[in-house]
């Protein structure tokens, strides 16, 4: 998925869903989501409006076109559904193991066929993990420029609590991803209704 300037999508969501966005240099004005609404036509932060905003930055967060995004709430019509089938993206995981530092080299990771789960190397980034996948780097692409110095950025890392961490390098899937834990700032009951009524 090709993205334009990030920090001013960061700005116009007022939300920082991209790792750049994420530092001391960036900041989100308060009042940065109001001037986005009138903007565009809107005097207030409307029902409709306040939807299109989450959906906007629940797509950008997980790296997803429009088509793809809305593929997803199609097939996935309540949050928990909806919340769990993004998380277990293939690149998704890769992301929340801690093993890169965004979900864009999280996809070129898988993309490029670093990572292996169930011992079957893989490259599509969309791919579905499941409870009790076990999923790990190519040992030939451990010492790449994107996984280099993984052991101590490990040593703080909080996993998130549905994944195991067996070895650098190597994890599991534990359990079914549970709405609230992570990604807090989206409203999956929001994206819900949006496209209820699109």
């Amino acid at each position: 998925m090709k993205i334009g300037p990030k920090y001013k999508i960061c700005r116009r969501l007022n939300d920082k869903v991209f790792a750049k966005c994420q530092t001391t240099k960036f900041s989100i004005s308060g009042s940065a989501q109001n001037k986005t609404f009138k903007k565009r036509g809107w005097r207030n932060a409307s029902e409709y409006g306040s939807q299109l905003l989450e959906k906007q930055k629940a797509r950008y967060t997980y790296g997803m076109n429009e088509r793809q995004f809305a593929q997803y709430v199609k097939k996935h019509r309540e949050q928990a559904g909806l919340f769990s089938a993004l998380e277990t993206r293939l690149d998704n995981v890769v992301f929340r193991l801690g093993w890169v530092t965004s979900r864009a080299a999280a996809r070129q990771a898988v993309t490029h066929g670093h990572i292996v789960v169930n011992d079957r190397r893989l490259s599509i980034p969309s791919y579905q993990v499941k409870i009790g996948d076990r999923i790990k780097i190519m040992t030939t692409s451990r010492n790449l420029g994107l996984f280099r110095g993984l052991e101590e950025r490990l040593k703080d890392y909080q996993t998130a609590a549905w994944l195991a961490v067996e070895t650098v390098g190597e994890g599991a899937i534990l359990a079914t991803p549970l709405a609230g834990g992570t990604e807090m700032n989206l409203d999956f009951g929001a994206i819900i209704d949006f496209y209820s009524r699109v």
